[in-house]
């Protein structure tokens, strides 16, 4: 791949320092509420815990997360609460939160985060003498109210409790109606950490039976996010925390109006690039590593240095090929000295020493017999005259390439003892005759491989000639269909192209899957191979008799002896055309470059007629230009920085993944969450009212929690409504002025109306006599046990 050319002007943004813990306000002042029966308002929320009196306008808040630490100078243990979580890394560690997903479960974490509220406020009674509204999950489980009961009565002796919904509440407080009695229409859409509620609003009552919940939130899109990078960038040298990736999800990600058309759009590498935002993380200079270090992270090097490094690298190159150079000709010398000795060994060799006394000299030198010593002769004079020519080729002294098949012409020796008849000859004669003999027998070797050759190249030839001839014959038949039919001729050999490219694309999968030990093809080829190795263990061992009548091992009878192939036996695979299939099954490196090769020649025959021929066919169609502009779209999609360059391998480059995150609250399916999406739950709901009540519901679309501050969450969810519903019904949507604030304010209004928050309380009796689980029914709360 081509290293990405970085434009000009890049829209960086630098990753924020890890900001200093808050410093947590003095505890207010408890006397103007003492003996006051202040309501206090709790809005437990999974994120952060907002708590104050309801006359309060602001709210404190921070983190819903605690740990217990045990301080090493003093050995105290301590209890930390929100920002202060993040002072030790200790006790990072071991935080917990009160939240499992959606569900209230660590009501340890709740009674500490609890204990730390209540002393914020400044409460030094020994119970709690203030009526709570408190907030809990639409749908929440009566399990978690009990507990949540049992400790605000049993360990804080509250006077009464009252639940509310968090984002009715947040509906409550943005009512622009003058009216007293609550009661607005609307449809509330409200975005927590773990999920999205949509809750119909009548006459100011919340109608929970028709409510809906989508298992998506803001927590689910940051893990999201965080996979996307991981996947994208597999080796980035840092690691990306979970609270980085929350950070780059609420400052880039956004919701586009219409994510099909936008991402058919990016199908333009230029217009990718613009919307891409580029986060830079921190990185290292290194001024003593060579372009960059191991990681990459070094200094530019000047020009002058460059050249020098490139200089030193052509010298370490030159005394290389000077050391192979001498080791060549070492072995050659060593190989021209063995064939001078065993030349000289052979002259030496007198008949009348006697066969067997030459038998004995030929296995002192670590010969089996005459015959593999003159077969090692022949091999060193092949070698010795195949160096020489090399070491003329590198002179300059031969025209001719390292594998050209010269055949220099043979002169015909004289084997004058062979016609002669044994009777006739000596002793010393017979052995010479018998050396003539080899040395004949030898030369008729080499006079039939000649021919051989010779009438090889004479069928190479003419075949040649016949491919040539049927090349010629195709072309004008090709010729002649094209100028009868242009178009079928261009039709048919387009679809040709498609084939071939749709090949070679498959192969380029196949090898790819080959490179995952867990993908099928990996694991079918390993079943080969082990189905191969059990077939040739249940053929190996045994003994047989050979044709010479001693006991040995037959061929082709016995794979090996003992265990396995271990032994001398004789390895039988390849007998059978069957293994050859197999072999070119579990093979797939070699069979597959040389088919793609002879696909590519004869793709690119096929692009060249038609570029010649149809002037509908132009370059932007060919299989090279397709691949191209598949690279560069994956070069928009992550660019490809220089070995050298350390800042841009600490870049991250975010482009449809700011979108594709928000999308799956509009389609949950993109992020693997079996559920509808909001556009779908919302017309679950409206399915269920009559059309006059359906008309008040989507005039006024309310939507709030801190994810509702996406850019153009609002439109999407307008264009997603307006084909659903009749084209002269109106849909307005709005969103809360404070979304992360709004409930408890809404809560702490609602509470400063005393008459009917006083309604909504249970009270400790009512508690002890219903249980926990019970809680008093009201346009506002829960309606699962309530009374």
């Amino acid at each position: 791949m081509d290293v990405d050319v970085e434009p000009v002007n890049l829209d960086i943004t630098p990753l924020p320092l890890p900001s200093t813990p808050n410093i947590p306000l003095p505890p207010e002042d408890y006397t103007p509420h003492r003996s006051q029966h202040t309501p206090l308002i709790i809005d437990n929320g999974s994120t952060n815990l907002r708590w104050g009196f309801a006359t309060s306008s602001e709210p404190r808040f921070g983190p819903n997360i605690v740990t217990k630490y045990r301080e090493r100078k003093t050995n105290y243990s301590l209890m930390l609460f929100g920002d202060a979580v993040e002072v030790e890394s200790g006790a990072k560690t071991q935080a917990k939160t009160p939240w499992e997903g959606d569900v209230l479960l660590n009501f340890d974490a709740l009674e500490n985060a609890l204990d730390y509220a209540f002393v914020q406020l400044g409460i030094d009674t020994p119970t709690v003498d203030h009526p709570v509204l408190m907030t809990e999950r639409l749908c929440s489980p009566v399990h978690s109210r009990a507990l949540t009961s049992e400790l605000m009565f049993e360990l804080y002796s509250v006077p009464s409790l009252a639940y509310c919904v968090d984002g009715i509440m947040s509906f409550y407080q943005n009512d622009q109606s003058t009216e007293k009695p609550f009661i607005s229409d609307g449809l509330v859409v409200s975005f927590n950490t773990a999920s999205t509620s949509v809750i119909p609003v009548l006459n100011g009552k919340g109608m929970l039976t028709h409510a809906k919940r989508i298992p998506w939130g803001a927590s689910q899109a940051t893990d999201y996010l965080l996979k996307l990078i991981q996947m994208k960038y597999p080796n980035f040298p840092t690691r990306v925390s979970v609270a980085q990736a929350n950070w780059m999800f609420r400052e880039f990600c956004s919701v586009s109006p219409d994510y099909s058309s936008l991402l058919h759009s990016f199908e333009d590498p230029s217009l990718l690039r613009s919307q891409q935002k580029i986060i830079q993380f921190p990185f290292l200079l290194n001024p003593n590593a060579a372009n960059g270090g191991a990681n990459g992270n070094g200094e530019e090097k000047t020009e002058e240095e460059l050249a020098k490094a490139a200089e030193r690298r052509r010298e370490q190159g030159r005394k290389l090929q000077e050391i192979a150079a001498k080791n060549r000709l070492e072995k050659l010398q060593q190989k021209e000295s063995d064939l001078t000795y065993l030349l000289s060994l052979r002259d030496n060799y007198s008949p009348s020493v006697g066969k067997r006394e030459w038998d004995r000299k030929l296995r002192e030198e670590g010969f089996d017999d005459e015959e593999n010593f003159e077969e090692t002769l022949k091999k060193l004079e092949a070698d010795v005259k195949k160096g020489k020519k090399k070491e003329r080729d590198k002179e300059g002294g031969s025209a001719l390439g390292d594998g050209d098949d010269v055949d220099e012409p043979m002169e015909e020796p004289s084997f004058p003892l062979v016609d002669i008849p044994d009777a006739e000859l000596d002793p010393s004669s017979l052995a010479e005759k018998r050396k003539q003999k080899l040395l004949k027998a030898g030369y008729e070797a080499r006079v039939r491989a000649r021919k051989e050759r010779e009438l090889k190249a004479i069928k190479d030839r003419e075949e040649k000639a016949e491919r040539d001839k049927q090349r010629e014959i195709e072309e004008k038949l090709d010729s002649e269909a094209r100028e009868a039919d242009l178009e079928g001729w261009s039709k048919k050999l387009r679809g040709e192209q498609e084939a071939l490219m749709h090949r070679i694309k498959d192969r380029a999968k196949r090898r790819a899957a080959m490179n995952d030990r867990k993908s099928a093809a990996k694991q079918e080829r390993m079943k080969n191979i082990a189905n191969l190795a059990a077939g040739d263990e249940r053929t190996a061992g045994g003994s047989g008799t050979s044709k010479k009548g001693g006991k040995g091992t037959a061929k082709g009878v016995t794979r090996g002896t003992g265990k396995g192939r271990k032994g001398n036996a004789e390895d039988m695979f390849g007998a059978d055309d069957a293994d050859w299939a197999i072999y070119r099954k579990i093979n797939t490196t070699t069979t597959v470059s040389s088919d793609e090769e002879e696909d590519l020649a004869q793709l690119q025959q096929i692009e060249q007629k038609l570029l010649t021929h149809d002037p509908t066919f132009t370059a932007q169609h060919t299989h090279a230009s397709i691949i191209s502009r598949r690279s560069a779209l994956l070069d928009a999609f992550r660019p490809v920085y220089g070995e050298g360059d350390g800042a841009g391998h600490n870049r991250i480059h975010l482009t449809t993944e700011r979108c594709r995150v928000c999308e799956a609250w509009f389609t949950p399916s993109i992020a693997g969450v079996d559920s509808a999406g909001l556009g779908e739950v919302i017309q679950n709901i409206l399915s269920r009212f009559k059309e006059e009540e359906k008309g008040r519901l989507v005039k006024n679309i309310f939507l709030t929690g801190s994810p509702s501050r996406i850019p153009g969450i609002a439109t999407r969810l307008y264009s997603t409504l307006r084909p659903l519903l009749p084209p002269e019904m109106p849909i307005e949507i709005r969103q809360a002025e404070d979304p992360a604030l709004d409930a408890w304010k809404g809560m702490a209004k609602f509470a400063r109306n005393g008459e009917e928050f006083e309604k909504v309380g249970m009270s400790k009796a009512e508690y002890e006599e219903m249980g926990g689980e019970r809680l008093k029914r009201w346009w506002g709360s829960n309606w699962n046990g309530s009374f």
